[in-house]
């Protein structure tokens, strides 16, 4: 049976194992996935993080973003304080068919993008097929060639 490949397989499979659910996986660090062409794209919910406090990290097939969200000077007691603070992170386990040497990361408007190219020997490709004159029995792996003479 063929199935399509998914680097994140193994990722949810944890999610599933651990019983972790949703919400808890988007109270920190908010995560979509896709693939475009051969490529996997993450992208990570990092609204009113510094950008210097971001690390992407590759270990392996491990790959970790951490990022900080400090609290904003205030010289009064909050009334509301629902967004998260400190320091956090998010750990994938990558299927080892990506090309990690040439991830790619950007932030932009509060959005961290991971860009994965999958690997050159992961990637479907066509195979050649060598065309040869003559009849061939491949079954019996004899050529019939030659007629050979009867034995009296």
């Amino acid at each position: 049976m063929l199935l399509n490949y998914d680097p994140f397989d193994t990722f949810r499979a944890l999610e599933r194992l651990t019983g972790a659910s949703r919400q808890q996986a988007v109270s920190g660090m908010p995560m979509d996935v896709y693939r475009a062409g051969e490529h996997f794209v993450a992208s990570f919910d990092l609204p009113g993080v510094d950008p210097g406090s971001i690390d992407v990290s590759v270990e392996g097939n491990a790959l970790t973003v951490t990022a900080a969200r400090t609290a904003p000077s205030s010289d009064g007691d909050y009334l509301v304080a629902e967004r998260p603070r400190g320091r956090y992170s998010r750990q994938l386990v990558l299927g080892r068919d990506l090309d990690l040497d040439r991830l790619h990361a950007s932030y932009t408007d509060g959005v961290l993008t991971l860009t994965i190219p999958v690997a050159e020997k992961a990637r479907p490709r066509r195979v050649e097929i060598q065309h040869t004159a003559g009849a061939t029995s491949i079954a019996s792996g004899h050529h019939h060639d030659t007629e050979e003479a009867p034995t009296s």
